[in-house]
């Protein structure tokens, strides 16, 4: 019995929490706020803007790729010259490169021994190359710019729609909390009218049953209401919360609406993101191309050589030193300047399958342009159908709400003076219930009419002016 009394505190514990409007305080949140904060916070806007920003970067590197190469070396040795007549490759790079006299015996003589480099080559042309890969490095910059865009603009568009669900979840516990009101304040007459054996008993329970399934629709809806809240904090990137709507929605209807067929979409953020993609793609064909034709490059050459092997060496295998300074002065100098052309003739079979894998991607990105495309011409039909519906059942509603105020009131009257029963009194509760319901419904629905035309035709002005 304990147990049991420790729920039965417990669950009015809770829908004494429910029923009461919360005395806690809330945020008051505009739409403004809520989609500035979002573009700010979200995580996946926060990305795809550093995909864009290193899109940027790899521009700039693209443009630095055509500076001629300027490589500076030294080098400090110290070993023999022994040298040998006969052919010798080395492999990876680890023969040595010795070079000497080559005498009739090895002799261990060592001495130290300096190179200095400098070098210069620039492949200055190579019909167009440098430029195309500019341009595709600037394609790609462009595309991940358009697909942030894109990505910030269909975020708005869910915080927005979030924000109008919230608002007709609050209006919606609203109702039911007057509601409740009206059940509560019935049962109280119904039992006092029992209670002076003025009507049967089984009105009082009826009452009591009414109350409880007002109770629970109520709560059906606090839940409700706690999931859009939850929602749009999570698209705002917040910690979740209760906020506070703007009441501007239903108070109002949109001061300029849009003209039924009027809908452009050249501009839209989607559009643009694909069409973004087919241009990258037939950029990078024409990059491929270039890959064919051969590579002029210019080259020069400075070196500078020290040794502590003498000029005569040959004939006086003494004439050496092991005094490091000596053998890194620099006493000998060369230079060479050059211009060659590289052309790899097995280039094209490979490149001409890459365009042909490129053209077959382009084509498959046009495709899904012209989906899209597609789609939100459909949307943008289907929003103006939608905000049309919505307009009419605006206007109809105040007509239903007052014939449903006045039969709710007539029934009561009646009731009070027993002239008809309380199953007639709930029926026009319930009336009157659906009544507000639709009410509070109809004047969101307009603007979330208005919200799908914004997102069909990739302008969310339409709906921000209107604010």
């Amino acid at each position: 019995m304990a147990i049991l009394k420790k729920h039965h505190l417990l669950v009015g514990s809770l829908l004494a929490t429910v029923i009461s409007p919360p005395t806690f305080s809330q945020k008051k949140l505009s739409i403004e706020e809520a989609l500035q904060t979002a573009v700010s916070n979200y995580g996946s806007i926060k990305a795809k803007a550093r995909y864009a920003d290193a899109s940027k970067a790899s521009v700039e590197q693209a443009r630095r790729d055509q500076l001629p190469n300027f490589n500076l070396s030294g080098q400090l040795d110290y070993g023999t010259v022994n040298g040998q007549n006969g052919p010798l490759y080395g492999f990876g790079g680890l023969g040595a490169a010795s070079s000497g006299l080559p005498l009739p015996h090895t002799n261990w003589n060592a001495a130290f021994g300096a190179m200095y480099l400098t070098n210069v080559n620039w492949d200055f042309f190579a019909f167009g190359r440098a430029k195309e890969k500019i341009n595709v490095a600037s394609s790609t910059a462009l595309r991940d710019d358009r697909d942030l865009q894109q990505e910030v603009f269909q975020h708005q568009i869910k915080v927005a729609a979030a924000y109008l669900n919230l608002l007709t979840a609050q209006r919606l516990t609203e109702s039911y909390r007057k509601n409740l009101t009206r059940a509560e304040t019935i049962r109280n007459v119904v039992a006092t009218r029992a209670k002076n054996e003025l009507i049967a008993g089984v009105d009082s329970s009826q009452a009591n049953a009414e109350v409880s399934n007002v109770k629970i629709a109520l709560i059906k809806a606090v839940d409700f209401q706690q999931e859009q809240a939850n929602l749009l904090a999570r698209l705002m990137g917040v910690t979740p919360q209760a906020f506070v709507s703007d009441t501007v929605f239903v108070t109002k209807l949109p001061a300029s609406l849009p003209e039924e067929g009027t809908a452009s979409l050249s501009q839209h953020p989607t559009l643009a993101f694909y069409k973004s993609r087919i241009a990258l793609s037939e950029g990078q064909i024409k990059y491929f191309r270039t890959l064919y034709m051969p590579t002029f490059t210019v080259v020069g050459i400075l070196q500078t050589r020290g040794s502590g092997f003498s000029s005569n060496y040959a004939q006086d295998q003494t004439a050496f030193t092991h005094n490091f300074f000596e053998g890194i002065k620099p006493s000998r100098s060369n230079y060479l300047l050059g211009v060659g052309m590289t052309w790899n003739l097995t280039q094209r079979s490979r490149i001409s399958q890459q365009i042909k894998s490129q053209l077959h991607i382009s084509q498959g990105l046009q495709e899904e342009y012209d989906l899209i495309n597609q789609q939100l011409e459909a949307q943008s039909l289907l929003s103006d159908t939608k905000l049309k519906n919505a307009l009419a059942v605006y206007h109809e509603v105040p007509v239903q709400v007052k014939a449903a105020e006045e039969a709710y009131r007539q029934k009561t009257v009646l009731y009070h003076n027993g002239l008809t029963n309380l199953v007639d009194v709930t029926q026009a509760l319930y009336a009157l219930i659906r009544a507000e319901t639709d009410r509070d419904i109809a004047y969101t629905n307009v603007w979330q009419a208005l919200l799908l035309k914004a997102a069909a035709e990739g302008d969310l002005n339409l709906f921000m002016k209107n604010l």
